[in-house]
């Protein structure tokens, strides 16, 4: 036995020597992602965000092109449009036009054949002037006189219209101005007619010229200085952390800063903090001696969603300015508190969140940004036992990113308010994220370790379940001696830092296995019935009681409990015999007794492999001697209690528990303390027909505690391991 568990530990010391090794060279292969990907982008490039900070090696001045034509192109943009000359020639062709037109209408108006129709068919089929019926009219009402004073007030009209420039288009505008340059001295419907006559023949007499505007426009472009950029030595080119712009892109290229290529002091330092990080985790478990560190499962987890988070924010913070903030890097610590509590948590989060913001722009403040969200959610989360837990860490983290946003953003120049904004959102996307992905890991995840999450403990504990609803059904007695070994047990648990959520599930389950033969044990009975076991023999009664073990352990499989919780009605008797049984057996062997075999009276065990199921074993056999025995005094309860641990611990039922001594005291004072308050003395009432009672009776009160065990029983140090 002693050499199998040599063997296993050197095992298990070789696995750790692999799994640091290949851990550490994994984090240091994300922590190069940056540095060795192939990208098809050029290491600087406009509108990217700057890896570094570029300062000017020595003072330095050179002829920007880019500023240059960018004032160019500025002076080029601001040159109107130039239009040719004013053309007269337009003019005075215009004005012929309507000397002609003028001229057929004072012929149509002398035609002394023609009739008023027919007048009006005429001037309606004038071609290049379109006169409304009512323009006719009036046109041919006028007298001579009249009319020849409208003809030279059109050609005025007309006159002054096209002695002013006008361009293609702006002919509809001038033809407006038309009514207001008429005389006022003609009488409406007549300066009406004018106008439509002068407006008719208004046109453009100017036109764009593409030759003189590009003219003008290279004129203005010549006439712009070079623009030269100067800076000093050392003085800043690029902030890290800046989107890069042209210019800057321009000025890194001229002084040769352009390309960057890693270096071997890169690749050193990089593996230095590596290193540095994965001994701070192996001294934190080593120092604090967890139980944590022994379970190879529970090791290897850790290290994959430690290593797959840090690859996963490698991969996708580089290059980015929302992205890091949205990155939901908190979900490593909330899903880590809530497989292996919140202490694991908080001290792995720390390495993980300088190790993906490490060599990333603004990587102080990114830095923060994970630690404090990660620490928020996981001391606002707790122990994550209901669904408001994950809310409130969600709110935690999304508040807490939203402050470190503020804090480091506000006070720079370039910062506006829709780009704070939008990294508040996406630090609120961070929380609601991660409290997602939280919840779906723990599920999954605790399949793989074989643990049971918070969430479905709190489940287990509502009396609706089908299963506690069969038992209190079916065994009333069992079920009441269940919920009070399970107040016991969960106390202790508390007392000692064992999981009393777990604790208090695996108590309320531990006996399920009586429902399918309830009257075979006593608890169950009714007073006044003939006790089953009277009419069997000692094997056979030994063989009912132990069967509840094996009927437990089916139907926790058939209503799906957790493998957690099937290992409290497997190791809550250990490898213990039924006494009682065995005893009667033994005497009804007479001077044979010596050949019973023992194995037929023993539970199939395993004993107890965690102190959660060991604390049960005690508290069940605490409460059933106690239930049995009714100790008089609170000194005979201690004493029993005593009793049973001793006698546990004698069979060797707690050596695979890592209970220690000093454990198992705070066990004892628990369960006293429990037990008192559930068996305490009750007050002696006198009854109906006695006078008036000089004293009421009332109980002693309790004396000092003993040493938890006997003289005979070496104790040695409190925290001595009870291993054999």
């Amino acid at each position: 036995m002693s050499e199998d568990l040599h063997q296993r530990g050197h095992w298990r010391n070789f696995f750790y020597i692999l799994l640091i090794l290949s851990s550490t060279l994994l984090a240091l292969l994300a922590l190069l992602i940056p540095e060795l990907s192939n990208s098809p982008e050029p290491p600087i490039e406009a509108g990217l965000v700057a890896q570094t900070s570029y300062f000017a090696p020595t003072t330095f001045s050179f002829v920007s092109d880019i500023l240059t034509e960018q004032r160019r192109q500025e002076a080029e943009k601001a040159i109107l449009p130039v239009y040719t000359p004013l053309d007269t020639r337009v003019a005075r062709q215009q004005l012929e036009n309507l000397h002609a037109i003028m001229a057929f209408i004072s012929s149509v108006r002398a035609d002394a054949y023609a009739t008023q129709g027919q007048k009006l068919e005429d001037l309606a089929a004038i071609e290049d002037i379109q006169l409304s019926e009512e323009t006719s009219l009036t046109i041919l009402g006028l007298t001579d006189a009249r009319w020849q004073i409208l003809q030279q007030e059109a050609i005025v009209v007309l006159e002054r219209m096209m002695s002013s420039e006008i361009r293609p288009e702006g002919v509809d505008a001038a033809r407006r101005r038309a009514p207001a340059l008429v005389s006022l001295t003609l009488p409406e419907s007549q300066a009406d007619v004018v106008a439509e006559l002068a407006a008719a023949f208004v046109t453009h007499n100017t036109q764009f010229s593409s030759s003189l505007t590009q003219t003008a426009q290279e004129k203005a472009r010549a006439e712009v200085d070079p623009v030269v950029r100067s800076f000093a030595a050392g003085q800043t080119i690029v902030r890290q952390g800046q989107v890069l712009s042209v210019s800057d892109v321009e000025a890194l290229q001229k002084m040769g800063l352009a390309i960057r290529e890693p270096e071997f002091p890169d690749l050193t330092s990089t593996g230095g903090l590596a290193l540095l990080m994965v001994a701070f985790v192996l001294i934190y478990l080593r120092r604090e001696k967890l139980a944590l560190a022994r379970d190879t499962r529970s090791i290897t987890l850790i290290a994959v969603l430690f290593l797959a988070f840090l690859f996963g924010a490698r991969l996708s913070i580089p290059g980015r300015t929302i992205i890091p903030y949205a990155f939901p890097l908190a979900a490593y610590g909330l899903t880590t508190a809530a497989l292996f509590g919140a202490q694991p948590a908080l001290v792995t989060s720390l390495p993980l969140a300088i190790l993906s913001a490490y060599g990333l722009p603004n990587a102080l403040d990114l830095t923060l940004y994970y630690i404090i969200t990660s620490l928020f959610g996981v001391l606002v989360m707790g122990r994550g036992r209901r669904m408001w837990n994950f809310f409130w860490a969600g709110v935690a983290i999304a508040g807490a990113g939203s402050v470190i946003i503020l804090i480091y953003r506000l006070p720079l120049p370039t910062t506006d308010m829709i780009g704070i904004a939008t990294l508040v959102s996406a630090a609120f996307f961070n929380g609601l994220a991660s409290a997602s992905i939280t919840i779906l890991l723990q599920f999954a995840l605790a399949q793989f370790l074989g643990a049971v999450t918070p969430l479905q403990l709190v489940d287990l504990t509502r009396p609706d379940h089908p299963l506690l609803r069969l038992l209190l059904r079916d065994a009333p007695g069992t079920y009441q001696h269940s919920l009070q070994v399970a107040n016991l047990a969960e106390q202790a648990a508390e007392r000692i830092g064992a999981d009393p959520l777990l604790t208090r599930v695996g108590a309320m389950y531990h006996d399920i296995g009586k429902t399918l033969n309830p009257v075979f044990f006593i608890e169950n009975q009714v007073p006044g019935i003939v006790n089953p076991h009277e009419d069997l023999t000692a094997e056979e009664s030994s063989k009912i009681i132990i069967q509840h073990v094996p009927d437990g352990l089916a139907l926790g499989r058939k209503y799906r409990l957790p493998r957690r919780v099937l290992e409290f009605i497997l190791e809550h008797h250990g490898s213990l015999i039924t006494h009682y049984q065995y005893v009667r057996a033994v005497e009804a062997a007479g001077a044979n007794g010596a050949s019973v075999a023992m194995d037929q009276f023993r539970y199939p065990g395993p004993r107890p492999q965690s102190r959660e199921t060991a604390i049960l074993m005690l508290a069940d056999g605490s409460e059933a001697r106690v239930r049995a025995e009714r100790p008089a005094n609170e000194d005979d309860l201690r004493n029993l209690i005593r009793q049973v641990i001793n006698d546990r611990m004698a069979k060797g039922q707690l050596d695979d528990t890592r209970l220690t001594l000093r454990d198992l005291n705070m066990i004892l004072e628990s369960f006293t303390v429990t037990l008192r308050g559930m068996y305490h003395p009750r007050v002696q009432y006198p009854s109906m027909d006695t006078p008036e009672p000089d004293e009421i009776l009332q109980a002693a009160p309790p004396e000092p505690a003993e040493p938890l065990l006997p003289a005979d029983l070496s104790i040695g140090s409190n925290t001595m391991p009870l291993k054999k």
